[in-house]
């Protein structure tokens, strides 16, 4: 009889503490899969934030290069239009004042530095949506753990107990697999 207490106490004993490991190890799968969903909102949030600059930097480039073409492009219609000597002069003056701008703003290179600015964020946005791709997959890659420890027996027992439910994989979402139309 004492025996057969001792065999009853052990096997619940190992129950008892498969339950608890199992219980344990589903709590650290829930938790990992939520600290990496962190992580994907951390990397929108970088994305987000750089999108802006990223804009401005652009208006910047693009109003630099439409102001000083603009100039040039008015001083070559006015010296194709002059019809006498001094209205030729008058426009040749015009365009080598445009050009001397153009000239001043090459030789302090603020396009250079507005387009190495764009080229920067750039990068760093592309960076940025290499990160996300990379925590998105680390995220699903989480959630097949856990998904799987709660189907397979008999750990689906546990997980059912104690109320542990399948988590959803990230999807991309409808006609992401379509590349966006850019208009400048």
């Amino acid at each position: 009889m004492k025996k057969t207490l001792l065999i009853v106490a052990g096997v619940v004993l190992v129950v008892a503490v498969y339950v608890m490991s199992t219980y344990n190890g589903l709590v650290a799968k829930g938790e990992a899969v939520d600290n990496q969903w962190a992580q994907v909102e951390t990397q929108y949030q970088r994305r987000l934030d750089l999108i802006p600059n990223l804009v401005e930097s652009v208006k910047g480039v693009m109003k630099q290069e439409q102001t000083i073409f603009t100039a040039l492009a008015d001083a070559r219609t006015r010296y194709a239009g002059a019809a006498t000597i001094n209205d030729k002069a008058a426009a040749a003056t015009g365009v080598e004042s445009a050009f001397g701008r153009l000239l001043a703003i090459m030789e302090n290179y603020p396009q250079l530095q507005s387009s190495a600015n764009v080229q920067t964020l750039m990068v760093q946005l592309e960076g940025t949506e290499n990160r996300v791709s990379v925590e998105r997959k680390r995220f699903n890659d989480g959630v097949r753990v856990l998904n799987v420890s709660i189907k397979t027996f008999p750990s689906s027992l546990v997980a059912g107990i104690f109320g542990f439910s399948q988590r959803n994989y990230f999807e991309a979402a409808a006609g992401a697999e379509n590349a966006p139309a850019v208009k400048l």
